[in-house]
């Protein structure tokens, strides 16, 4: 009887607590309004005409026969100069790019300089004439701390083109 009273109390309180819990909660639904941006009108399109029919097309025969003639008929392009040599024997130090190359030192042989160049833990001398790197590099002139280069690069457009570069004296920071 007891257990069956105290159980009959406890379903009355949590009846009550649930039906001002369900008020409490319908109460803060009603009062939450989402705020929504609206859509941006989309922009009208607006179609331009295509004025590049009379034009050659970039990937035709056409465009390749009237680049040839213009190169046999017309003097050179200052592009058409520059080409690197092809058929020379290359020298080792052309199979490393330049950044892996690091000038160590120079030597006075002779009165003329020659820089001594780290490369994979082997030092080279090299001198003016000389090539190094993997864009057609050659040697121009050694200083005390320099080597200056000049490289032989091709453009987006496959023409080639020079570009002047330079391999510094480094300090060996393990000292």
């Amino acid at each position: 009887m007891v257990v069956l009273s105290a159980a009959l109390l406890l379903h009355a309180c949590s009846s009550s607590a649930d039906d001002e819990l369900r008020q409490w909660m319908q109460t803060e639904r009603s009062a939450i309004r989402p705020q929504v941006q609206p859509i941006p009108e989309p922009s009208k399109f607006e179609p331009k005409a295509y004025t590049a029919e009379q034009m050659l097309e970039p990937f035709s025969g056409e465009k390749l026969a009237s680049v040839l003639r213009g190169a046999q008929s017309g003097p050179l392009s200052n592009s058409a100069l520059i080409e690197p040599e092809l058929n020379r024997r290359k020298e080792p130090l052309e199979a490393y790019p330049l950044d892996t190359m690091v000038m160590v030192g120079s030597l006075d042989q002779k009165g003329k300089l020659v820089a001594l160049i780290r490369v994979d833990n082997l030092l080279y001398q090299v001198k003016p004439g000389n090539y190094l790197g993997q864009n057609y590099g050659k040697i121009t002139k050694i200083t005390e701390t320099e080597v200056l280069l000049r490289e032989i690069v091709q453009d987006a457009a496959g023409e080639w083109m020079e570009k002047s570069t330079a391999l510094q004296l480094q300090e060996d920071a393990s000292k």
